[in-house]
């Protein structure tokens, strides 16, 4: 018998299901009103409850848990492990380390990257891009609260992330070979993961043999400055580091559960591909203590332009800015007067060129003299 009954219990009658067809049983028959029988060729009949609002749920559960682990082969309490994670897409992270312990800062270090690495999956499932305000997408900040980590397990240090359960489909397809055409959130942000991090592994490849669009040509797959750095922030203290999709048997998918190997040599290329990525995209709301050096503005039209000298990344640059006509007669006196002026916008590259989207004259920093003050 299973030792813990919380461990009796944890085990969901989807999962339940899922797992005992899995192993060749089919349901053949109900019985009562909360439970179905399962047969099989040379397998025992089981009588598997439907819902764990039945008085004995724990105890029935212990009893066909240790069936299926007699037949399997196994452990009561491997099985119940594996049973616990059955409704799950499990995402395991696993450090190249002979031994199960690491350092404190590093083992902090790989969960936040962990976290950030999934909810970089999260932000692109819908709207791929360069770089992500990660914590201004609601729906992916929702999803990754909903996301458990899981049990230590034994071998090298791996940290396991539990994304909520993928419950069944409920309807079946128009046709019969197409497959999930309608999968759950959870289902889709952990392919999307799995996507990512295998067009990562391959642009990596191909930017170390030449391809200098590699990275650029998979942001559609998900790759993204975020998710770069979530993968550099946990391979840098390691060797290596491979990570490791087991797919919910509730919803069963063809695809592979080989682990996606990350070393030392793909962090240059990460680190590259971030960098590039966050020069292209607009930095949004930024803050910029800026003196106008040029002034434009044709007699019919209300906007003006002008171009701002500004510290970007600690170097002087020009950055041009299309201004309201409120704004641009601020620019015109702090011109005037040779007073720098605080902008407020979007700050976007465009090749060698810097420009200011949505832009806003937020201050004038008036040249007082004091003894006039």
């Amino acid at each position: 018998m299973i030792p813990d009954r919380n461990d009796r219990s944890a085990v969901s009658p989807a999962a339940l299901a899922a797992y005992i067809r899995g192993q060749g049983w089919t349901k053949t028959d109900i019985f009562g009103s909360h439970s179905d029988v399962y047969t099989g060729v040379g397998l025992p009949e089981l009588l598997v409850p439907r819902t764990r609002d039945i008085g004995d749920y724990g105890r029935v559960t212990a009893q066909l848990v240790e069936i299926l682990a007699r037949v399997a082969g196994i452990s009561e309490i491997a099985l119940c492990k594996d049973l616990m994670t059955t409704d799950r897409d499990v995402i395991r992270v696993r450090v190249a380390e002979d031994d199960s312990t690491v350092d404190i800062n590093e083992g902090a270090s790989l969960i936040s990257g962990a976290r950030d690495m999934l909810l970089a999956a999260a932000c692109s499932l819908n709207s791929p891009q360069l770089l992500y305000r990660a914590g201004a997408n609601r729906e992916a900040v929702d999803f990754l609260s909903q996301v458990r980590l899981g049990q230590t397990e034994p071998g090298s240090f791996i940290v396991t992330l539990l994304p909520p359960v993928i419950v069944p489909p409920l309807q079946r397809p128009l046709l019969e070979d197409a497959g999930d055409a309608d999968p759950p959130v959870a289902r889709r942000i952990t392919t999307r993961l799995y996507d990512a991090l295998h067009a990562t592994k391959q642009a990596s490849e191909k930017a170390v043999s030449g391809d200098k669009d590699a990275f650029a040509n998979a942001i559609s797959d998900g790759i993204s400055a975020n998710l770069c750095d979530a993968l550099v922030q946990m391979i840098e203290p390691f060797s290596a580091l491979d990570i490791r999709f087991t797919w919910a048997r509730t919803r069963p998918v063809t695809l592979s559960q080989r682990p996606v190997q990350f070393t030392q040599d793909d962090v240059p290329m990460l680190s590259e591909a971030s960098r590039i990525f966050r020069n292209r995209e607009p930095q949004p709301d930024v803050e910029l203590l800026c003196s106008v050096q040029t002034l434009k503005r044709d007699d019919d039209d209300t906007e003006g332009t002008v171009t701002l000298r500004t510290s970007v990344a600690g170097n002087l640059r020009s950055v041009v800015a299309v201004l309201s006509q409120s704004d641009y007669h601020k620019a015109i006196e702090a011109h005037t007067r040779k007073e720098p002026v605080v902008a407020i916008g979007d700050l976007e590259r465009v090749g060698q060129r810097w420009r200011l989207l949505n832009p806003q004259i937020a201050a004038v920093i008036t040249n007082e003299d004091p003894e006039d003050a």
